[in-house]
């Protein structure tokens, strides 16, 4: 069989990407998101009720906000207008808002769907407000971001936040499954995938379907005899760079990193980069491993080298920005940092230990002293008596900070003090 020998149709058809022409085209289709999208699900309500609010779809790339997105469109027969904030101004958006009072007279209202809305400027981002609040438009936002760091606290109250979550291993199974059904139907291509090689896909898309779909197309095409492709954990090694064998299921995912961590806190620079080495060639997505180093760095050196969480937050912003290969060069500055530094867990035994004290005793009460005292007739309540340490010597005055049941209670080891 030649692999392009299709119809005219099929060729026209095919300058879609397979990731795109595979798309969800139903609800049904859409794999993951219950939480949102099942019988009780805030969207699924939405749809039968026919009231639908603006909406902040958040959530990791390649979980499905574009397509949930065009979906709630089609339910609701609304026209449907999607931009990128990367590329688009306040003059796109003043086309779009034409265009829906054009289509409102009509009858029918408009859904904006902005693409990584958290580049949008505070400017660009409060001239949407008005139409939002009035109607004119329906606005569904998406971001990778934190909400309420990515979008201004104005258009925020304005919008129902929905959390759009990874896609779990066997949600990547089943995306999988539809992949091999896909290729056949698209192509007339039987593509077999064995075990160990489904979980190493899997796991390779780290939550993220475009990613797998991706994957699995590469690997299709490498696997291609004339007839089928047989995806086995040889084809896969061949095709990603030699990736380590045994990084193929999720303990190895868990025991790799656990082993990087562990050998900073032993101060083994060399193991700690050897297991680096091992995740970068296994395809780990950097940020997972820079979010790892951000929390060694306050758990396991803490006060004995504070400098030593600035390096780790600034690697992980380094691998939001960079990639790779090049962000392996700022992980294995931040290893070797890590690794040499002294270190110390006072910090992190003293916040379990206070935790889990209120978790037993309760948190008692605050004492008047240190209660808020800014309103008119705080003093007839008892309320008041605050030493300011600034006004005293060298900034300091002795005074009670604890309540009054738990007043001698120490969760610090005061080797510092």
């Amino acid at each position: 069989m030649n692999f392009f020998n299709m119809d005219f149709e099929k060729n026209r058809e095919s300058n879609a990407p397979f990731a795109e022409r595979i798309r969800p085209q139903s609800f049904d289709e859409v794999i993951g998101q219950d939480h949102i999208l099942g019988d009780k699900g805030l969207i699924k309500n939405a749809i039968k009720t026919g009231n639908l609010p603006s909406l902040l779809l958040y959530g990791p790339p390649g979980t499905g906000k574009t397509t949930i997105a065009s979906l709630i469109s089609k339910s609701f027969n609304m026209n449907f207008i999607k931009i990128s904030a990367v590329s688009s101004g306040v003059k796109e958006l003043r086309g779009v808002v034409d265009e829906a009072n054009r289509c409102l007279e009509n009858g029918t209202k408009t859904i904006l769907f902005i693409d990584e809305i958290h580049r949008f400027s505070t400017s660009q981002q409060d001239f949407l407000l008005p139409y939002v609040e009035n109607g004119e438009l329906i606005l569904i936002g998406a971001t990778t971001e934190n909400p309420f760091f990515a979008v201004n606290k104005a258009l925020l109250s304005r919008l129902i936040l929905v959390e759009i979550k990874s896609l779990t291993k066997d949600d990547m199974k089943k995306l999988l499954e539809r992949c091999k059904q896909k290729y056949f139907e698209i192509y007339n291509i039987k593509v077999d995938i064995d075990a160990k090689a489904a979980d190493f896909l899997a796991l390779r898309g780290n939550g993220d379907a475009r990613r797998l779909i991706n994957s699995f197309e590469v690997a299709v095409l490498r696997a291609f005899d004339g007839e089928s492709s047989k995806i086995t954990m040889d084809v896969l090694i061949d095709v990603f760079s030699n990736q380590v064998l045994k990084y193929d299921n999720a303990d190895e995912h868990y025991d790799t990193i656990s082993a990087f961590i562990k050998s900073m806190r032993g101060s083994d620079v060399d193991a700690a980069l050897f297991y680096l080495a091992k995740m970068i060639i296994s395809g780990e997505d950097p940020r997972f491993i820079a979010r790892r180093m951000v929390i060694f760095a306050s758990e396991d050196i803490g006060l004995a080298d504070p400098n030593a969480l600035h390096i780790a937050t600034d690697t992980f912003y380094a691998t939001t920005v960079i990639g790779m290969p090049e962000v392996r060069i700022n992980l294995a500055h931040a290893c070797v940092y890590l690794a040499r530094a002294k270190k110390d867990n006072k910090a992190y035994v003293a916040i379990d230990k206070a935790i889990n004290f209120i978790k037993k005793n309760g948190a008692g009460t605050v004492p008047n002293h240190l209660r808020d005292a800014h309103y008119p007739g705080s003093e007839k309540l008892g309320v008041g008596g605050y030493k300011y340490p600034h006004n005293y010597e060298e900034h300091y005055v002795e005074q009670q900070y604890l309540p009054d049941e738990f007043k001698d209670m120490k969760f610090f080891d005061r080797e510092y003090d």
